[in-house]
Parts: structure tokens; C-alpha cells; sequence
């Protein structure tokens, strides 16, 4: 039976990835696995938006992640006192492979927004592209449909 020591888990703090979170959390649990939650933000840069893109702006974005990253990880850390917590700057897909070349997690567990058609197309999946480049096995948590 395959056992895990350190589980990764990615959020951009939505419901679907607190779901993932919930599925790390009880896998770290009967697994006595070590987690560290993730987030990776960046700032669209568009040619159009250099007026309003400075170095206020950027660290006013730096400071909310960084908020909402602590407020995530005591809320863990509840339930799992070791848990850590990591903040990577870039496009979300490229930081999660980095922060699982960073720490070697032996599972990623992840959200998946459940998009489809013309939405996925346009907007592509953080999930699919990790599923394709990950070193590591990566465990997708669909969201629950609403009833």
C-alpha cells in the first residue's frame, strides 16, 4: 500500500479548492503526512494596463495573498498543527510544478473548477496542465454539483 509523507495542496481560496483541501487534510491525517498548502498569484499583465500597474499596486496584490494565505493555514493548522504554507508569484500552473520540484511532495492534491466547452478552451485548466507536467501523482477533487 502506498504510503504519503507529504501531500501539496494548491488553493486559489474557491470553494472547489477548499473542497481539495478537506480530501488533504483527512489523507494527512490517516496517512500522518506532513502538508503544506500552496498559492501561486500573479497580475495579468496586458499591453493596455502599464498606467495602472506599479509597485504600489503589485505589492497591495502581494499583501492580500499573503493574507489570505495566512488565514488559510491557521485554519489548517487547527486540525494539523505541522502544516506549512508556501506563496509562489507567476502563472499558477508553472508554480505549482516548481513549488513540487521545491518540496518533492509524494501527492498533489488539487481543485478542479469543472469547467467545460468554450469556457475551458478559453481559460484552460491549472489542473490539467499540473496532471501533464507533475513528477508527482496528482489527485483532482471535481466540485460537488449543486443541488
Amino acid at each position: 500500500m502506498k504510503t504519503f509523507k507529504h501531500i501539496l495542496v494548491p488553493t486559489d481560496f474557491e470553494p472547489s479548492s477548499a473542497e481539495a483541501l478537506d480530501v488533504a487534510i483527512s489523507l494527512a491525517q490517516a496517512f500522518d503526512a506532513k502538508l503544506t498548502l500552496l498559492h501561486v498569484w500573479e497580475i495579468p499583465i496586458y499591453p493596455y494596463m502599464e498606467f495602472m500597474l506599479n509597485s504600489e499596486v503589485i505589492s497591495n496584490v502581494e499583501d492580500r495573498a499573503v493574507k489570505r494565505l495566512d488565514e488559510a493555514i491557521a485554519k489548517v493548522r487547527e486540525v494539523l498543527p505541522s502544516a506549512n504554507s508556501m506563496l509562489k508569484t507567476g502563472m499558477p500552473s508553472a508554480g505549482i510544478i516548481d513549488a513540487v520540484n521545491d518540496v518533492k511532495p509524494d501527492l498533489v492534491v488539487m481543485a478542479t473548477h469543472g469547467r467545460r466547452g468554450f469556457s475551458h478552451l478559453m481559460l484552460g485548466s491549472v489542473a490539467e496542465k499540473v496532471v501533464q507536467l507533475s513528477p508527482t501523482p496528482v489527485l483532482t477533487v471535481r466540485p460537488k454539483q449543486s443541488s
